[in-house]
């Protein structure tokens, strides 16, 4: 087992603070994995040009090695060693003036031999983003290397956006955590690709696709589907393959015009599988919370403003673990804005298993 390091700092920057991640950084360095938070979740970090560094994070993840990682930089002037700077065009360019530093990853075509190839997991391409979080650049310029992060917990897991999450998943198998205190955004950056001047949405997350269409309002934006790639293809970003984000109870989701016919059908839903045996969970938000019996009803944000259904979503299921919460009933929410990267994550988590009331 290893032993997993732990530092405790303040989100703002001062001289303690650099003192603090110059050790992270030299883990970083000689080729161990970090722990750190960004704006979105908290992340496992190596370093992308060392490839027995970067095996570290698949090693301590247990993440199949054809699903990419999203390489963090502290600064634009970075990519030209990681890119073909000649395929960057003034639409590329726009949204990283706009969104960098920001929970936004751009898939670009990757320089040979720039990082390592289990980063790109064999495509061409690779995703980059600057993260918007004090703690997350100064680790980054401290270690003065482009650092591939993905979610820093076990693969398939709900992702942390609490450094205890990350050491109830990781603790013994990283070379260290970086305690800033809870993630803002909640849910991971958006992944975007551009090809043929129409932008593709690879991944749902931080920046919505109405804040894409106002940075570049004469290009098409295309939303992802709905369904998962089929196990046999390659996925162009990191979240397209596999099962995410999931509890260990089984989980569905109910949505629904009308309110009250969901409610219903959870709370049957529910009650059947108390007589069954089961302890059973139940997902909602603020305005309807007071609707629900359950083992554990956990409040999940409000739809009035769904940044905080976001913000609360991986603790929330993680809480339904911490409870052994066997069933469990989700709401689902409007799939515009923010909800539709909280849609996707809640598919992803609940196997897919949906039910329209």
């Amino acid at each position: 087992m290893i032993v997993t390091r732990y530092w405790k700092v303040d989100q703002g920057i001062g001289t303690e603070i650099g003192m603090e991640l110059a050790e992270a950084a030299r883990l970083l360095q000689i080729g161990e994995t970090v722990a750190f938070p960004t704006e979105t979740v908290y992340g496992l970090g190596a370093d992308a040009t060392n490839t027995a560094a970067v095996e570290g994070i698949f090693t301590a993840k247990g993440r199949p090695s054809d699903n990419p990682l999203i390489v963090h930089i502290a600064d634009v002037e970075q990519l030209s060693s990681l890119i073909l700077s000649d395929c960057v065009t003034a639409d590329h360019r726009r949204l990283m003036e706009v969104f960098w530093p920001g929970p936004l990853t751009i898939v670009l075509p990757v320089k040979t031999g720039g990082i390592s190839s289990l980063v790109t997991a064999g495509l061409k391409t690779v995703g980059v983003r600057i993260p918007d979080h004090p703690v997350a650049l100064q680790l980054l310029r401290e270690a003065g290397l482009p650092i591939a992060a993905p979610s820093a917990n076990s693969s398939g897991r709900p992702s942390p956006t609490l450094a205890s999450h990350v050491k109830d998943d990781l603790n013994g198998r990283i070379g260290g955590i970086v305690d800033g205190g809870a993630t803002g955004v909640g849910v991971e950056s958006t992944v975007i690709e551009i090809a043929a001047g129409e932008l593709y949405i690879l991944r749902p997350g931080g920046i919505t696709s109405e804040q894409l269409q106002s940075a570049l309002p004469a290009v098409r934006i295309h939303e992802p589907e709905r369904e998962e790639v089929q196990d046999s293809d390659t996925p162009r970003a990191p979240g397209m393959k596999y099962t995410h984000y999931a509890p260990k109870g089984f989980m569905h989701i109910v949505q629904g015009e009308n309110t009250k016919a969901v409610a219903e059908w959870i709370q049957n839903d529910i009650n059947a599988a108390k007589i069954r045996g089961e302890s059973t969970g139940i997902l909602t938000f603020e305005e309807r919370a007071s609707r629900y019996h359950a083992d554990l009803v956990i409040v999940c944000g409000s739809l009035s403003q769904p940044e905080t259904i976001a913000q609360d979503l991986y603790a929330a299921l993680r809480q339904f673990d911490q409870r052994g919460i066997q069933y469990i009933a989700a709401e689902g929410c409007p799939e515009t804005g923010i909800g539709l990267a909280i849609m996707n994550r809640l598919r992803k988590a609940a196997g897919h298993r949906l039910v329209r009331v």
